[in-house]
């Protein structure tokens, strides 16, 4: 019988998102595929440092040895790599005694194809270009931020917690653009406007839609999953988030209408596995204190993506 994944929690992950391969990629960038793939080999049995999706990854991981939840979570490594030079990888899986087993490994071609092919609930990566791809495709995923620190101690509260903004992750983007093109005296006038009307699901709705099924399978105080909205909205534009969730009957566990409070500090004292937001602005402050993940909108990941081709590899 085929293993089925559709029942699953699936999460693809790219080498660069799950290890620290900042001196490799350097080889590949400055050298090419030949010198990276011997850097690779000269290096094999040397174990990687985890990278910023660790963490989360680990912790997503644990969830299979909890009672009845026993395969709940595929991880699949997703790489541009080829077999040969992802042996030193996993190699550092079996290493930290993580349990993935299964990997696509692309050498160079695009993943966008077998993201929906492998059921794909959020994929992680380094490469925007992937990122991109599958965000069009309408599968959440979040280019990874480094925040240069080490990563591997940091799921210790013994419950996976998983950060988002709204607009333009959760919601669509259509709000977001109102502020960007007129300012904040109309985005807020028409959020009194619309309060009534649910905001259109972004990227990351199914994804959280998913969380919140596991959720209700566990009682209140032993959920391993715990979540957090947290956004630049403020009252008034509060109401028409409240009543988007009451309508997808789905909730977060905690809500933070910042108004333009730093997010950095919030995610901190949250405890956040990871953090998604569309804006470089905000990853990149709070990846100096939680790992963070980027999320590009539709059209303006498409201008960039021209502007600036597909050189990642890893």
């Amino acid at each position: 019988m085929a293993y089925d994944l559709d029942s699953r929690l699936v999460i693809g992950v790219s080498t660069r998102a799950l290890f620290d391969l900042c001196t490799e990629n350097e080889v590949f960038e400055k050298e090419g595929l030949e010198s990276y793939r011997k850097y690779q080999m000269e290096h094999d049995g040397d174990i990687l440092l985890p990278g910023p999706g660790f963490p989360l990854i680990r912790a997503l991981l644990d969830l299979n040895r909890l009672p009845g939840q026993a395969g709940r979570v595929e991880v699949i490594i997703m790489s541009r790599n080829t077999a040969d030079t992802s042996l030193r990888v996993f190699q550092s899986i079996d290493h930290y005694g993580l349990g993935i087993t299964r990997a696509v490994l692309t050498g160079g071609g695009s993943l966008a194809p077998y993201l929906k092919a492998f059921r794909t609930d959020l994929y992680l990566s380094a490469c925007e270009a992937d990122v991109q791809r599958a965000i069009d495709s309408g599968i959440a995923a979040g280019i990874i931020c480094s925040g240069g620190r080490a990563y591997e101690e940091t799921d210790k509260i013994g419950q996976i917690r998983i950060a988002f903004d709204g607009d333009a992750v959760l919601f669509g983007e259509d709000s977001e653009r109102i502020f960007q093109e007129q300012g904040l005296a109309a985005f807020e006038e028409n959020e009194k406007r619309n309060a009534g009307r649910p905001l259109k699901e972004g990227p990351f709705a199914r994804f959280l839609k998913k969380i919140a099924a596991l959720q209700k399978e566990f009682p209140s105080p032993q959920q391993p999953i715990r979540t957090a909205l947290v956004t630049s909205r403020c009252a008034p534009a509060h109401e028409r988030v409240v009543r988007t969730l009451q309508a997808w009957d789905v909730r977060t566990d905690e809500a933070f209408f910042l108004g333009g409070i730093s997010k950095k500090e919030i995610l901190e004292a949250f405890g956040a596995h990871i953090f998604f937001d569309d804006q470089a602005v905000h990853t990149a402050r709070a990846a100096e204190a939680v790992p963070s993940a980027r999320v590009p909108y539709r059209a303006e990941g498409r201008r960039k993506q021209q502007q600036s081709g597909e050189k990642l590899f890893l």
